[in-house]
């Protein structure tokens, strides 16, 4: 298993410090990347073993049914779902965002989009403004009540990380990053690594 994750590790470059998110850089078109892909049927045919790869899938639905859980729980006060949440999350985290950007970072429908933008602007948690230099656009900003919420709901989130990241040891944190990294689509690696670990 090891040897497994070496070689996914051989994917990212990691400086020996602490590393957010945004400090994993994958190589774009390298011999590793070129060498590192298989079909779907290959990779089962190599380790980790099948059995091994059926106990991560459950766990990944546990694992995010409990991390989702406690937002739920706020996001009902106001009745909101996870779209709202996920909405909420990234404007706040980029200020100014653009309203295609958030459409591009979703992978939502204009129309989702649109429906969830206007319940968070009526409720006065998210406000829009036209871009300075093209009045088409549309500016994304959370309001005070919206920075407040969006806190609200990462705060249990962040200590279930915390306690998480604290269960691997300092020596083995980044290992958590390079996993979930590696299950991100090859093409969005790099928006996802120019988004994930502001601040």
């Amino acid at each position: 298993m090891f040897d497994h994750f070496a070689e996914t590790v051989a994917l990212v470059t990691i400086e020996k410090k602490y590393v957010n998110m945004a400090d994993v850089n994958f190589r774009k078109n390298s011999a590793a990347v070129d060498h590192h892909r298989s079909s779907d049927d290959d990779a089962l045919n190599q380790d980790p073993a099948v059995d091994d790869i059926f106990e991560t899938i459950e766990l990944l639905f546990f694992a995010y049914r409990d991390f989702v859980s406690d937002p739920d729980e706020i996001l009902k006060e106001f009745g909101f779902g996870r779209a709202h949440h996920r909405v909420i999350h990234f404007v706040n985290r980029n200020p100014g965002m653009r309203v295609a950007d958030l459409l591009d970072t979703l992978k939502i429908t204009k129309q989702s989009l649109a429906r969830v933008l206007r319940q968070l602007v009526e409720t006065g948690f998210v406000e829009q403004k036209t871009g300075p230099r093209d009045r088409r656009q549309r500016l994304l900003y959370t309001t005070d009540s919206g920075q407040d919420l969006a806190d609200r709901l990462a705060e249990p989130q962040r200590a279930r990380i915390a306690r998480a990241l604290n269960a691997l040891g300092p020596d083995n944190r980044d290992f958590a990053r390079v996993f979930l990294y590696s299950l991100i689509d090859e093409g969005e690696r790099a928006h996802v690594t120019r988004i994930a670990g502001k601040r």
